[in-house]
């Protein structure tokens, strides 16, 4: 074992007992947090304009402050780019995080001096977590990749301005920074398949111990590995015991992963975005991730049903309810106020605050009056594939509407691994799962309003080809697990079997 394997135990216990601390203290830090970010937003353009001299209470807060989007803020971003100061926070963002919308084009996320350690140290409590609970500190010496977007920034009013994980990779810990790959000049590469070969090259000889991503775009790694190599990772890696993954739900992707592995690895699931560092699987014992109660982030909760209503409940940390879906709204030190960051979540727990994310608010379908949401559709499919021992690459799920009774449907766009022996048998488990998950869907079944739903097998590598034929392959990009419209589904007729 190196230095720094002996060294990281200590320090991991130090933290993990920090945060073990703050778990029992959630709601007091977070009343602490807001009460902080109201006073050193007074002065503010955004302060002023919301009369935060007058705010004593979160109450006060709700009635001052409506719930907005990106669109609803850009007037304020606007105004950071053009050089003015005291907009949202205090002075001036040290980075602006640009995010690809779909209404609004690209997205300006400002990063302050105060919120820039949310993004940093959250990942590394994740992994200190890890360290604490499970003892293993080999990972440490070995070589660690991160698969992100490039690194290089451009300005924009002055300010260095680029995506979240290439804004991260520079504050990469100097002790770590000999244990990184790819390279920098890897990293810097846009196109992603040409990176993504760049990596490959860099990486297959290598003591690679902890390998982190959006679970697709590590598969495309693991595969081209595969290609390469003609052995699993397991055997490239052979110390290779720690996977970091986030910004999809896991389990889709799960069975694949693991098979092109070779082995059974320890996984850390996160909850990150441009707006925050949100949540971390504090625990390989406990369901869920931690939420993170203590970093400059002040959390609001409002039941998904309600979120387009006009004076939607708003709920504070210490009234939520396990198994509630909520849409989560922030306050940050970065300067994002009541901020709708379009995800949704599900408590697992309230001691301590663990939740897990159920999905995206504008991806539901509800075409009959269904509202069936992601985590529905994926534990629709999942327990069907599991039953049959189907292995499934990626899939989506988007309205088809026919005219005349009992003739419309949800189609599925689904890549299979190994496909179906009986496809109808299979279809007909899905779609009682999902009646059994979602009561609406049922009835509308029932009352022949919608007929059963229908698969279409996607190609292999089609959902990738697809990405790419957008501009969208690689990096913080994944493919929406259903929609309301046929935006997506009517372009992946082109990718079919």
């Amino acid at each position: 074992m190196n230095v720094k394997s002996i060294l990281a135990k200590p320090f991991a216990n130090i933290i993990y007992k920090q945060i073990k601390k703050d778990m029992q203290h959630a709601v007091a830090h977070q009343e602490a947090i807001f009460n902080s970010l109201i006073k050193h937003a007074k002065q503010t353009v955004f302060g002023k304009d919301h009369f935060f001299n007058n705010i004593q209470t979160y109450q006060e807060y709700t009635k001052a402050v409506p719930i907005r989007d990106y669109e609803q803020i850009k007037n304020y971003i606007e105004q950071i780019k053009s050089g003015k100061q005291n907009v949202l926070w205090k002075g001036t963002p040290i980075y602006l995080a640009k995010t690809s919308g779909t209404t609004s084009g690209a997205k300006y996320i400002p990063i302050t001096k105060d919120s820039i350690s949310n993004h940093i140290n959250t990942a590394r409590n994740a992994l200190l977590c890890y360290m604490a609970e499970t003892n293993n500190t080999a990972f440490v010496a070995g070589k660690m990749i991160f698969l992100s977007g490039s690194p290089t920034l451009e300005r924009i009013g002055n300010i260095p301005t680029g995506r979240l994980s290439g804004i991260v990779n520079h504050h990469v810990p100097k002790y770590l920074r000999t244990n990184q790959l790819p390279s920098y000049e890897t990293n810097c590469i846009e196109d992603w398949e040409t990176k993504l070969a760049a990596i490959v090259n860099e990486t297959y000889h290598k003591n690679m111990t902890l390998i982190s991503g959006i679970p697709p775009w590590v598969q495309m790694y693991f595969d081209k590995l595969i290609e390469k190599s003609g052995k699993k990772v397991a055997e490239l890696f052979p110390n290779f015991s720690v996977m970091v993954q986030g910004g999809v739900n896991f389990e889709p992707y799960k069975a694949k992963l693991f098979e092109s592995i070779g082995k059974q690895i320890d996984t850390i699931e996160l909850f990150p975005a441009s707006e925050g560092f949100f949540a971390f699987q504090d625990s390989q014992k406990e369901e869920g991730l931690l939420l993170n109660t203590n970093s400059g982030i002040f959390f609001e909760f409002i039941p998904a049903t309600e979120i387009f209503n006009e004076n939607p409940t708003r709920l504070s940390l210490k009234d939520v309810e396990v198994g509630v879906n909520y849409a989560l709204i922030i306050n940050s030190n970065a300067g994002l106020w009541s901020y709708n960051i379009g995800d949704t979540v599900k408590f697992v727990s309230t001691n301590p605050y663990r939740l897990i994310v159920s999905g995206r608010i504008k991806h539901f379908i509800s075409a009959f009056g269904e509202h069936v949401i992601a985590e529905e559709v994926e534990h629709a499919l999942l327990a069907a594939a599991k039953e049959e021992n189907i292995s499934i690459v990626e899939f989506t799920v988007a309205p088809n509407v026919v005219q005349g009774k009992g003739k419309s449907y949800h189609e599925w766009f689904i890549e299979f691994e190994n496909e179906p022996t009986n496809m109808q048998s299979f279809i007909e488990k899905v779609d009682n799962n999902l009646r059994a998950k979602n009561v609406y869907y049922d009835d509308l079944i029932k009352g022949n309003i919608l007929q059963m739903l229908q698969i279409k097998k996607v190609r292999k590598n089609g959902f990738i080809d697809y990405m790419k034929s957008i501009g969208k392959l690689g990096g913080q990009n994944k493919v929406p697990r259903l929609s309301n419209d046929r935006k997506i589904a009517d372009e992946l007729n082109n990718f079919l079997q």
